[in-house]
């Protein structure tokens, strides 16, 4: 079916406010392709640029990117350099296009870890980009779900410390609250490239109601159809939330 043909089936007034991705397949699209793993990270930039303008065009509000996790430090330094070096240079390369389309740029997860040049070029996106409104793009780096919950729970653990806040009063909201994404709605659809069907200790607090969407096509492959295809599924579903299909209607 034609991309024209899927973006009318979307229903804009039933778009999820807040869309994640785990970008998954890079390597092994280049492994088919004779090539590097590097060769798929740098194909993927293709699809991030393509999938944040469709969801930016469509109304969406936010759209959080898996680019990095804790758990990537472990892969061949070769690769986790050139990994670094790409994020700086589309971060610069990207950033005008993220003025143009009115997109502010924000990140979650242990941003202090990352190489100075790289978190450098982080910082600078997302100070050039604070005032835009269209949509804001997040991107996940050195993020991993325990982290972030671990983090949430030891500022409230130093908040009772400090007489600040009572044991009796932590609540999920009081923990929500400390979370790097406290800022943001939690996402309503997830989806995940590649074939892979785990979330990979992503968002795990924030994930609790998405909708998860799998698909078998790799990362640097995924297009703006791609996308519409994953609305298109989540808004033939039934949002239920613990009720039963009576209760939504009545």
């Amino acid at each position: 079916m034609e991309k024209k043909d899927l973006k009318s089936q979307i229903n804009t007034k039933k778009l999820p406010e807040h869309i994640a991705i785990i970008m998954d397949g890079n390597g092994r699209w280049a492994k088919e392709h004779g090539k590097p793993r590097v060769f798929g990270h740098r194909n993927g930039v293709t699809a991030v640029r393509e999938t944040t303008e469709a969801a930016a065009e469509l109304g969406v509000s936010y759209l959080t990117l898996y680019a990095f996790s804790t758990e990537n430090w472990s892969r061949p330094k070769m690769e986790v350099s050139a990994l670094m070096r790409l994020l700086v240079d589309t971060l610069v390369k990207e950033l005008d296009t993220l003025n143009k389309n009115n997109i502010r740029l924000k990140a979650i997860g242990d941003l202090s870890k990352l190489p100075d040049r790289t978190r450098k070029a982080l910082l600078d996106g997302i100070e050039n980009t604070k005032d835009n409104e269209r949509m804001t793009l997040v991107l996940a780096l050195n993020y991993s779900g325990k982290w972030d919950l671990a983090q949430a729970a030891q500022k409230l653990g130093e908040e009772v410390a400090a007489g600040r806040l009572a044991p009796e009063d932590i609540d999920q909201e009081a923990l929500a609250g400390q979370l790097s994404t406290k800022d943001m709605p939690d996402p309503e659809l997830l989806i995940r490239t590649s074939g892979e069907a785990r979330i990979s200790n992503f968002l795990l607090w924030q994930l609790a109601y998405a909708e998860l969407y799998f698909t078998p096509v790799f990362w640097p492959e995924f297009r703006k159809a791609h996308l519409y295809e994953a609305i298109i599924d989540y808004q033939n579903r039934e949002r239920r939330f613990g009720k039963i299909s009576e209760q939504l209607v009545s």
